[in-house]
Parts: structure tokens; sequence; C-alpha cells
């Protein structure tokens, strides 16, 4: 794809620290020559990794992206507290965790395994009466946030570095989408009675996407282009249906189709290869949820 193209389908972007979601959007916008530009799931300014972005028609499968699995690599620090839970907060309490063994720091991760409830950092973009409760504790307000269920399926411990009173812990988490990795920092420091908070933050896999299918701004710039066509990204992100060209017309005019026993959200392809829509199965029939290929 040229750099004037409006080609749709996805980019998968290895965000760099010190941009915001939204900052990675505005310059794909420049780099494509598009405004058609978004992206689903958000990374913090201090996280890197994957961030799955929409282009042209491919915004219109970013709220449908079954991006309910995430993995990442993460630094932990044992021995401070800060407001944010990670490293851009302000330190608000310090303890020796040179003392911490590495049997307590496994049975503290163990206990941070499976099927937990996770009360969120209160820095997070969760709405409370409407607002962001990041932009309610820069505020000044004081928020307090509701545990939430969440399932971290691997918590490993991969590398440990002792300093000076500090401990700092390499990790891998795998997890359901709306897990917070900042606050398993948070926790697993108040588990072991020094506190704790996240220095590095790396999403290595969002759904099916990883870092594999990812390119940073740098080779954008260089060679723009997308990382997967539509009818590619709909096909490695979805089921997948093919039809004939007689249903292909009828579904490209908005009309459902008979069901063919899938479930969830699939893609259906006409007789050339190309995706016409998403549809999903109710009330007996296989009924367009976006049509991407309309008549």
């Amino acid at each position: 794809m040229t750099a004037t193209t409006t080609a749709s389908g996805l980019v998968v972007v290895a965000k760099p620290d010190g941009l915001t979601s939204h900052d990675v959007v505005a310059r794909l916008r420049r780099i494509l020559r598009t405004r058609k530009v978004g992206h689903a799931g958000t990374l913090d300014p201090m996280a890197t990794g994957v961030l799955v972005c929409g282009v042209g028609r491919g915004t219109k499968l970013l709220g449908h992206l079954a991006l309910d699995t995430k993995a990442y690599t993460a630094t932990i620090r044992l021995g401070a507290v800060t407001t944010t839970d990670d490293a851009e907060g302000e330190v608000v309490s310090t303890a020796d965790a040179s003392g911490v063994g590495e049997d307590a720091v496994l049975a503290g991760m163990a206990a941070l395994t499976g099927a937990i409830e996770q009360v969120p950092s209160s820095v997070s973009a969760i709405k409370v009466d409407g607002k962001r409760a990041y932009a309610m504790v820069r505020a000044g307000e004081q928020v307090v946030l509701a545990a939430r269920p969440v399932t971290v399926s691997d918590f490993t411990l991969l590398a440990r570095r002792d300093g000076d009173g500090h401990v700092d812990l390499d990790v891998r988490v795998e997890c359901t989408s709306g897990t917070y990795v900042r606050a398993l920092a948070r926790d697993l420091g108040a588990g072991l009675g020094v506190g704790g908070h996240l220095t590095a933050l790396r999403r290595t896999r969002v759904g099916p996407f990883t870092l594999e299918h990812a390119r940073t701004l740098e080779q954008l710039e260089a060679d723009p282009g997308l990382s997967l066509p539509l009818d590619e990204a709909v096909s490695v992100a979805f089921a997948r249906r093919d039809v004939d060209a007689a249903l292909a017309t009828d579904l490209s005019h908005g009309r459902p189709l008979p069901p063919a026993d899938l479930p969830g959200t699939y893609g259906v392809f006409g007789p050339d290869g190309a995706v016409i829509a998403l549809v999903s199965e109710r009330e007996g029939l296989a009924r367009p949820v976006v049509v991407l290929a309309p008549a």
C-alpha cells in the first residue's frame, strides 16, 4: 500500500514508550494520509507493544474483534508504593524488600493466578458517575473502585534482580481483558508487606494479534502499508464461512442468510474470496452485524 491509498484493513503497531494510543492514531493518519483510523484497546503511555488499529473499512471491525485475552511481559518493583501503581506516579511509601524470599514471591503470584476479584487502579479509564476515574484522581477527588472478576491464566516469574532495598521481578502475564497488570504489581507488593508497582509493561499479544504482526512507527514511515488487508484481517480474527454468488448478493444488500450453526460473530466471504460482512446467528437466521462490502 502506498502512502496515498485508502485501502482497508488492520495495522498492528509496536507502540513505543511515551506515546498515548491517540498519539499513535494521529501518527498513522499522517503516515497513511487518511483520517479514517481508529484503535482497539488502549495502552498507557509507559506501555509498549501490540496496538491494533483499523484503517478505512477496517475501523468497522474494531468493536467486534475478540480481543478477550491478552499477554504481557512486565517488570514489578517491590519496595515502593506509588499513586498510580506504576512508575509514572509519585512514591507514597517505601519498605526494605531485600528480605523477601523467592518462595514468598512465588506464593504471592500463585495467589493472584486464576479467577480472582481485582480492584482496578484508581487512575484507570473506568467511568464513575460518567467521569473517568483518572480524571477524578487528577482533580484531587478520592476514588474507590469496586472489585471485578478477572482471570489470570499465567503469572510466571522470569527473572529477579535485587537492588538497594528493592527487588525487581520480570514476569509474564496472560489474562482476560479488563485485567490491570499494575494492579497485580500493587497487590503482589501489598501481599508481601513491602508494596509494589509496575516499572515496565510490554503487550506481546492481544486476541490473535502478536508482535510478529506488529511494525514500529518508523518502519511504517519508511514503508507505509497494512499489516493485514481487510479480507486477511477477518480471516485471522473470525471464523470463516464461504457462500455462493446468490447468497453473497443477498448479504451485500443486508439480507439475512440461512444459518450455518457457527457460534458468535463470523466472517462471510463470497466466491471471489472477498469478505462481504460479519454476521451472527439469531432467531434462526445468519443476520449481518456489519456489511463490509455493500452492494
